[in-house]
């Protein structure tokens, strides 16, 4: 089969390359994919080029990345049902500490991992499910439903936060979004009753204005570091931030006084290590969010398995709309 490895850290043009390798079988418990789409996160693209605090070399001799994607069961391995064969799927987690991602014609793996596909989805959604729309999912109803509260969601341009704004509109919660000044009226498409420039300076008291001095009860969070302190401001007593991301400063100072007296929950995310329950949770979410039509994710670019690189590097591109995927089948 024809897939995308590398065997060093560095830029994607440098070490991302295409080779054949030997289709692999399904061993007991797995089912054999055969994928239609890989997506392509920003993670995909760090774990490439080595930005992980403390890993110096990859884990595996040779990686082929990506851990979303969706396409078709060929295969089963023993204990896998075989009314699964011809099974449209979705996957998740499939190159989290494991060599062998998405980034290939096939990928075997546990049979829990392929999820099938509610009908009607396309396989571009479905390969956008695993990292955005888990993430999305869980940040905004890991604490059960969200219908007659106040969110707000930053980033609500990005392949997380878009999503997170559909899901939460769909299920009846009044939304205030950040984004770039050139994304407003997306956004605002997407569902968020209010959208505000992420670069105001006023945001803070037009978020307070907005909610009649209330407070938000629910923050999904994207730069948790660079926003901690407006979050302080903005929360209602008992609210919740539900952090996935702080890319721009990983090591925030908290505002602890003002955290304290409003009894603020951080929950943070790495929908990697998700356990199962919550996930399962999420995972319903979504298929229902896409059968009722609330949810749309966006997908910004499309690129063939040997541009691999290129969508690596648009991946990590700012102002993207939605998500990049590669077209393998």
């Amino acid at each position: 089969m024809r897939a995308i490895s590398y065997s060093a850290f560095g830029p994607a043009g440098d070490v991302l390359e295409l080779i054949e390798i030997d289709t692999p079988s399904p061993a007991p418990g797995e089912v054999l994919v055969r994928l239609h789409v890989s997506g392509v996160n920003p993670s995909d693209a760090k774990a490439r080029a080595g930005a992980r605090p403390g890993v110096t070399k990859p884990a595996f001799d040779r990686i082929i990345p990506h851990s979303d994607g969706a396409g078709v069961i060929e295969a089963v391995g023993s204990g896998v049902d075989t009314a699964r064969l011809g099974e449209r799927v979705w996957i998740w987690n499939g190159q989290w500490q494991r060599a062998h991602g998405t980034a290939a014609e096939y990928i075997a793996l546990p049979a829990a991992q392929a999820v099938p596909l509610p009908e009607g989805v396309s396989f571009d959604t479905g390969a956008t499910l695993g990292i955005p729309g888990l993430t999305a999912a869980h940040t905004v109803f890991g604490d059960g439903d969200v219908a007659g509260q106040t969110l707000l969601i930053s980033g609500g341009a990005g392949a997380v936060g878009h999503n997170a704004v559909q899901l939460a509109h769909g299920a009846g919660a009044r939304v205030i979004a950040t984004c770039s000044a050139g994304a407003v009226e997306r956004v605002k498409a997407a569902g968020a009753d209010q959208v505000f420039d992420y670069a105001d300076p006023d945001l803070a008291a037009k978020i307070i204005e907005d909610t009649q001095g209330t407070g938000v009860e629910r923050a999904i969070e994207v730069e948790f570091g660079e926003n901690a302190a407006l979050l302080a401001e903005v929360m209602a007593p008992n609210g919740t931030i539900a952090a996935y991301g702080s890319g721009r400063n990983m090591t925030p100072v908290l505002p602890f006084g003002p955290y304290l007296f409003k009894a603020i929950t951080i929950d943070i995310t790495l929908i990697y290590i998700l356990a199962d329950a919550p996930r399962q949770a999420a995972i319903a979410r979504l298929h229902s969010a896409l059968e009722k039509g609330s949810l749309t994710p966006a997908i910004h670019a499309h690129y063939p398995l040997d541009a691999c690189a290129a969508a690596q590097d648009a991946v990590m591109t700012p102002g993207r709309a939605g998500a990049v995927v590669l077209d393998i089948a």
